[in-house]
């Protein structure tokens, strides 16, 4: 039966292809599931069943879904999301972030705003070294946080820097959301995707700096005292095992020692090292860190499964045609990247970033590539643009979890929010428009 089931796959795609309805069934489904508040997975699943259930039973419309599902995930790539989650797992609770924490504290402390400045950038070194804005968000605000707080700031401007700084480290690698477009581009380098990230993080966290210090200063926040260089010196050392570990997964991948899922693997091993060494873990603390992180993997996959499966079935109905069609009829390219880039930044509000990278793509991929646009580039101002969004209600889980690890509610982050959101679309506004900010590193190493 489920082969017979298979077999008629490929016709009722065709029947959906030829169908207008269909488009408005998946769009209006997954919309109306999401105004609901339900889960962006579930409604991205239903919307696809909804869809198939056109032409094809439910038992075939499931089958055929769920097979799409499973072949989607059979990727070698994808293995490497698992592995540096646990790597982030490990970091997270591996005494780690503390030794970034003193680093930046000595080299920016003094600085006006240096508080703000120690929490962009440890929360760029954590961000990156974990691989996820959540654990930076989590582990720098608990620690950073209430410092802040206890030195004179306001809580709820603290708060707003670290939700803002935390999505750095999905820019700058390794990225796991880097990784995942790659799978959604059809292959664009990883390597190369990752050497673009460089600029463009220091860039965002330059801008959030800036503004953070601009604000200290008009608030007369107070400065901590200027570290001795010996003093410098030694909290690098302290940082350098931990800062190490960028050197061996990016160096290994640019250098082509290993892929991308092999460095995640090696960073377990590396995270699991010094977390012993460190003795920020135990082996008693091993099950319930491999629970976490099994627990964040299964959500993670879900949606990438789902998405693939929307992914699929976008494809058959032709709405990414018929997307692209609208908006290549603005002859202006400028118009044109400014178009795609609202598209995301709404889309970004509603939902997670996984999904939209998937679903959203391939629909503009081609249409970017057409009028001249890098793919490894457009990856970078893809990445920026859903970064923001992490920040914004309703569906803004850093922002969440940097709002709880503060104490603090939304509506009090909101207004200390809007400054460094702008920093932000200032820097997405360079990006787009500059491509060898994203490029200029890939092409010096030959990506």
């Amino acid at each position: 039966m489920t082969w017979a089931l298979l077999q008629a796959a490929p016709e009722a795609s065709a029947a959906l292809a030829a169908d207008g309805t269909a488009i408005a069934v998946l769009v209006g489904v997954f919309v109306v599931l999401l105004a609901l508040g339900v889960r962006v997975a579930f409604a991205i699943g239903l919307a696809t069943v909804a869809t198939m259930m056109l032409s094809i039973g439910p038992t075939a419309a499931l089958t055929t879904v769920a097979q799409r599902m499973a072949t989607g995930l059979d990727s070698f790539t994808l293995l490497a999301i698992p592995f540096f989650i646990l790597a982030g797992q490990l970091m997270n609770q591996g005494g780690i972030a503390a030794r970034l924490i003193d680093f930046a504290k000595a080299l920016l402390g003094p600085l006006p705003g240096g508080l703000a400045f120690v929490n962009v950038l440890a929360s760029m070194l954590f961000g990156a070294i974990s691989g996820s804005a959540v654990a930076a968000a989590s582990a720098i605000g608990a620690t950073v946080g209430p410092r802040m707080v206890d030195e004179g700031y306001d809580r709820d401007f603290a708060a707003a820097v670290n939700i803002t700084s935390a999505t750095t480290g999905l820019i700058i690698p390794p990225s796991n959301v880097l990784i995942v477009y790659s799978l959604a581009s059809g292959g664009a380098s990883i390597a190369a995707l990752f050497l673009a990230g460089y600029v463009p993080g220091l860039l965002v966290g330059g801008m959030l700096m800036a503004v953070a210090g601009v604000t200290a200063w008009r608030r007369g926040y107070p400065t901590g005292e200027w570290s001795a260089f010996g003093e410098i010196v030694r909290r690098f050392v302290a940082a350098l095992p931990s800062l190490f570990l960028l050197v061996v997964v990016i160096g290994g991948i640019v250098g082509g020692v290993f892929t991308a899922t092999e460095a995640a693997a090696v960073a377990v091993l590396y995270a699991g090292a010094l977390a012993f060494a460190y003795r920020g873990i135990t082996l008693r603390d091993l099950p319930q860190i491999l629970l976490d992180a099994t627990a964040t993997t299964a959500i993670v996959l879900l949606l990438i499964a789902v998405s693939i499966a929307m992914s699929w079935i976008m494809a058959y109905v032709n709405l990414p045609q018929a997307i692209a069609s609208t908006v290549t009829a603005v002859e202006n390219p400028i118009a044109v990247f400014l178009i795609i880039n609202v598209v995301l930044l709404f889309v970004g509000v509603f939902m997670d970033m996984t999904p939209a990278i998937l679903i959203f793509t391939p629909i503009f991929l081609p249409v970017v590539v057409e009028l001249g646009m890098d793919p490894v580039h457009f990856g970078i101002v893809m990445v920026l643009n859903l970064c923001i969004g992490l920040c914004t209600p309703p569906v803004g889980s850093v922002l969440f979890v940097g709002v709880g690890v503060a104490e603090t509610t939304i509506a009090r982050v909101v207004r200390p929010l809007l400054p460094l959101f702008i920093a932000m679309l200032i820097a997405l506004a360079l990006v787009t428009a500059f491509p060898g900010l994203s490029l200029w590193l890939p092409s010096l190493l030959g990506y």
